[in-house]
């Protein structure tokens, strides 16, 4: 009888392990599609994704945090790219049709509902991520789907939710034009980025005097093409050097006289060295 009932405890205990992996199993690399529903206000996702795999277009009903722990992301959308360095997140709004580019990525999302306004933008925005949210985000994927809302699970949910509200915005954003022929030239250059590439050059291609060209690209993007095309080369420089191409390759492939002077550029733009910024 004793045989017996320890046998039934090792069967007990079998099971228990085996409903615990399955629900690791299902925050990590699961698919929001199935678990949109669960009842809870945050759902919080591991997932790994192979070197250049890419999601195509899609949306999600809930808010998106999307953080990757090391590798670089670039997400798209009608509005512009925005690249994602890691160690830092970049926040999705509901509804809004994205793809993204995973560089060597291991990702940890938190999809939120929609009434919880956290960031108040119509568009996406890369954020700082700081050590305390590093930690929230590694602790929220290990917590039962639906965890415990006045425990210290939901605790845990309501210190990210804040942390993510007072996180800074960083400039990683290229803004697209909506004009359909500016458009395409933007998008042939993001191609072949050329940090020499003139606005006259643009102009000539699309049959404008550089006055209007001028007027026009500042009117559609927020910035003069100077400012854009800078931006544009250094944001995208991120997803080279984090493939591993070396400084002076991406440096003299987009046009720069030297690496010295592509690494002042970096730094103007994002305060950092390209090899700091990457580890940090």
């Amino acid at each position: 009888m004793i045989w017996r009932l320890n046998d039934l405890s090792e069967q007990a205990n079998h099971v228990l392990v085996s409903a615990k992996a399955s629900w690791i199993l299902t925050m990590h690399n699961a698919s929001i599609g199935l678990l949109d529903s669960t009842p809870r206000s945050v759902v919080a996702i591991s997932t790994e994704y192979d070197n250049g795999h890419r999601l195509p277009m899609h949306s999600h009903r809930r808010s998106q945090l999307l953080y990757g722990s090391k590798g670089v992301m670039q997400v798209t959308t009608s509005l512009g790219t925005w690249v994602v360095p890691p160690q830092r997140a970049v926040w999705i709004p509901p509804q809004v049709p994205h793809e993204v580019l995973f560089l060597g990525v291991r990702t940890h999302s938190l999809y939120i509902e929609p009434d919880e306004s956290l960031i108040n933008q119509e568009q996406c925005q890369v954020i700082e991520v700081s050590a305390l949210m590093r930690h929230l985000l590694q602790e929220a994927v290990d917590l039962p789907l639906e965890y415990e809302e006045t425990g210290r699970d939901g605790v845990v949910i309501n210190l990210l939710l804040h942390e993510i509200q007072r996180a800074n915005e960083l400039p990683l954003h290229i803004p697209m034009p909506t004009h359909q022929r500016l458009l395409a030239s933007c998008q042939t250059f993001l191609m072949a980025p050329d940090i020499n590439r003139s606005p006259q050059e643009l102009a000539d291609s699309l049959f404008m005097s550089v006055r209007t060209f001028t007027r026009l690209f500042r009117e559609q993007t927020g910035l003069s093409f100077g400012q854009w095309r800078q931006r544009a080369c250094v944001i995208l420089a991120l997803s080279r050097l984090a493939e591993g191409q070396s400084v002076t390759t991406v440096a003299l492939e987009m046009g720069y006289e030297s690496p010295a002077a592509f690494a002042t550029m970096f730094r103007r733009v994002l305060g950092q060295a390209p090899s700091v910024y990457l580890i940090n």
